[in-house]
């Protein structure tokens, strides 16, 4: 029984960001139910989506007035709807904030898109590296001598998106349990990654920032925190932010005693850099890992994300979750008295409408007619 358990949460099926947000709050025990909107054909659909684990689904043909009164009965007996259409394609289907809260006074209503709702680009297409791009989050990442780097779709479409947007919804329906009214939800991908980054905002107004990729602490030009390749080929990562740690990791491999100085010396980082570089190449990651395994030094072997699941550290703490074959996250973070249970496979796209459609006290001739 997770946290959210009796919360009842409709999503309205788009891409990437939104199905996130719905498993984070399936994998916390909300029923999530998925409308699928219909389409000609047959819909596109990954043989493996783990975004669509532990919620319900059916396919609603939102342009037929079946379709329509058949998704206001859900929202009568729902806790909150969300949505990742573009701004005013939920009114032109007669389903807008207006008409849902109409029918249910205490519905928390989420929208999310890149841009937000309004403003001069709101009706316009993007995808995260547009979105990260103008709140300032894409221009720090990567080498200072060739262009920005996004870090995959993490931080726009997953971080700064679905995450608040899941994080939005909690919020309203915390309000709503209080005051007994719903409200809607503008969450912003564009918004949201500027909030990721805030620490970069706090260290540039403390004048520790400089307006100039690679040479900051975080974005590559800080000698001792980064990425380094080992003789066998793979990686390594490495952060002693700290001076005691900086000086366990310089003790443990023989380091030269000068870069104890190097480490707070902006103007050695460079220099710095280039030696842990020569030293990381002498050894493979294993030895490495035998070495510093356990210390302070900060230490961390670099994994591909499908061997994350083999690390002791992840097993120790069943970080991941088999279902169905399918080694994948498991739900986080963990309650000590409202555990998440382990997600059950995704539905097959409409499998579960006959039964959600009965829970509405629909007969079966309507069922029938409704879901041809």
């Amino acid at each position: 029984m997770g946290p959210l358990t009796g919360y009842r949460i409709i999503e309205m099926v788009g891409i990437g960001p939104g199905p996130f947000a719905g498993m984070m709050l399936a994998d916390m025990g909300a029923e999530v139910i998925a409308v699928e909107r219909k389409v000609k054909g047959t819909a596109p659909q990954m043989p493996v989506d783990i975004n669509r684990r532990g919620k319900r689904s059916i396919v609603l043909d939102l342009k037929s007035e079946g379709g329509k009164e058949a998704l206001l009965k859900l929202v009568e007996s729902s806790d909150a709807l969300f949505e990742g259409f573009r701004p005013g394609v939920m009114e032109k289907l007669g389903l807008g904030p207006d008409t849902c809260l109409a029918r249910n006074e205490k519905l928390v209503f989420g929208r999310m898109t890149g841009w937000g709702q309004d403003g001069p680009l709101a009706n316009t297409a993007g995808h995260d590296i547009n979105y990260i791009a103008l709140s300032g989050a894409l221009y720090s990442n990567g080498p200072g001598d060739r262009p920005p780097m996004p870090a995959l779709n993490l931080v726009g479409d997953y971080g700064g998106g679905g995450m608040m947007l899941a994080f939005g919804l909690v919020c309203g329906l915390l309000e709503s349990k209080g005051s007994g009214q719903g409200q809607v939800i503008d969450a912003a991908m564009t918004e949201g990654s500027a909030a990721l980054m805030s620490l970069m905002f706090s260290l540039k107004g403390s004048g520790i920032w400089q307006e100039q990729r690679g040479i900051n602490l975080f974005d590559g030009g800080c000698g001792y925190y980064g990425s380094f390749a080992c003789a066998d080929g793979e990686f390594v990562a490495l952060g002693p932010i700290e001076a005691p740690f900086f000086a366990q990791f310089v003790e443990l491999v023989g380091g030269d005693p000068e870069w104890l100085q190097w480490h707070s010396n902006p103007r050695k980082w460079h220099q710095l850099r280039q030696a842990l570089t020569d030293l990381f190449a002498t050894k493979p990651q294993s030895l490495w890992c035998q070495l510093l395994d356990g210390s302070d030094a900060c230490f961390s072997p670099i994994l591909p994300f499908w061997k994350a699941h083999e690390h002791p550290h992840a097993k120790a703490r069943k970080s991941f979750v088999e279902i169905d074959g399918v080694m994948q996250p498991a739900p986080t973070p963990k309650f000590s008295r409202t555990a998440a249970p382990t997600p059950k496979a995704p539905s097959g796209r409409g499998e579960d409408g006959p039964a959600l459609l009965s829970e509405l006290g629909l007969s079966a001739d309507d069922i029938s007619e409704l879901l041809s």
